[in-house]
């Protein structure tokens, strides 16, 4: 079988949550399956990530825009190379395939909510796009997956017709994250700030990623604990945290924030390691990849008691309201000061992630490839 899968953003350098999603199930196919051969079709970029391999053939495709890449180049280039079925994995996919189709819907967010404000002009562009194609392509897909069961049911909710076409495969987590002895993290932590332990935080302009509750549960934390920690923010600009700051009247907190940047996929596994605790109450998530990721490298996670959340940190994590900043508080505190908590924290973590793994993902994947090939 020749399966040709899209992968367009794999090779910029600066990944985001569906890059590394199909980044880690191509590496896993090259590992478990020497039957099949795959073309995957890509962006030009920087960060050349994945190889060529007997059975992988990487190729890239050119072309100004995502949309114009998507809905012209990629289906020419799928013709010439002579797949059988395409896999595309982030969302949208083009109108008029040559071959059957798969598609992996992450999460349809972006058609039950309104635009934000807080969108940057790419955030923008793609929440735009995405609601143009996807309505228009699930009729015309042979199968769909989602990523987790709560998405599957926002997305039956809205769209009852493709119920049969509809299948769950749960995310995974990278091997790199696990629990690193104290040297190897302060090696790493140390060219971001000088404390061996801090609260995490991943930065992202969406606001669902709640930037807003996280600075406002910090300011009240940094109150009212008797040794507040600094709060590490990866991915935003100091300029943008600080404004929001001043904004909500909460300056006071602002020395004790250390703002990254974005952090190189190899540092982030000191990152986690390295923090006391990880915040991550998004108001909306499809998955949530970084929670297992914390979970890993032995580090609690403070995550959201709605969308997905609870179904990836499971029923004993340690779940608050996203939408009260209070609650985050709360959970920060209660860490700092029950240790008997902290370590049980730890060690659910730990244990909880074993349920999830790419290799896993990258099987079923191959499994609904085999499904719909002998189905046409």
């Amino acid at each position: 079988m020749k399966i040709g899968i899209e992968a367009q953003r794999i090779f910029r350098p600066d990944k985001h949550g569906m890059d590394f999603v199909i980044l880690e199930v191509l590496r896993h196919l090259q590992r478990i399956d020497d039957e099949n051969e795959y073309i995957v079709f890509v962006a030009p970029g920087s960060d050349h990530c994945i190889s060529n391999t007997e059975r992988m053939q990487i190729m890239e495709l050119s072309c100004p825009t995502y949309p114009l890449w998507e809905q012209w180049a990629l289906p020419r280039a799928v013709k010439r190379a002579g797949v059988e079925i395409l896999h595309c994995t982030s969302n949208t996919a083009p109108l008029h395939c040559p071959v059957p189709l798969m598609l992996t819907l992450h999460d349809i967010i972006y058609l039950n909510s309104g635009k934000s404000k807080g969108m940057s002009c790419y955030q923008q562009l793609g929440w735009y796009y995405r609601r143009w194609n996807v309505p228009r392509i699930l009729n015309t897909c042979k199968r769909i997956i989602t990523v987790s069961d709560t998405e599957h049911a926002n997305i039956l909710h809205r769209f009852p017709q493709i119920e049969k076409r509809l299948n769950v495969v749960h995310n995974g987590y990278s091997d790199c994250y696990h629990p690193l002895p104290d040297t190897e993290v302060r090696a790493v932590t140390h060219k971001y700030l000088p404390d061996n332990s801090y609260l995490l935080f991943l930065g992202n302009t969406d606001p669902r990623k709640n930037t807003e509750g996280v600075l406002r549960a910090y300011h009240d934390y940094h109150n009212r604990s008797q040794h507040p920690l600094k709060l590490v923010v990866t991915g935003l600009k100091q300029e943008y945290v600080e404004n929001m700051l001043a904004d909500m009247n909460l300056k006071e907190c602002a020395p004790n924030i250390v703002y990254t940047g974005y952090v190189p996929g190899e540092d982030l596994p000191a990152l986690y390691n390295g923090a006391f605790a990880f915040l991550y109450p998004s108001l909306l998530e499809g998955f949530g990849i970084p929670v297992l990721e914390s979970m890993a490298c032995g580090t609690p996670v403070i995550t959201s008691n709605c969308s997905s959340l609870p179904e990836v940190a499971g029923k004993d994590g340690l779940l608050v309201n996203p939408f009260s900043a209070q609650e985050i508080t709360e959970a920060i505190l209660l860490l700092e000061a029950d240790t008997e908590l902290y370590q049980r924290q730890v060690e659910y973590g730990l244990s909880r992630v074993k349920l999830f793994s790419w290799k896993h993902t990258a099987q079923s994947y191959l499994k609904l490839y085999k499904e719909m090939l002998y189905s046409q």
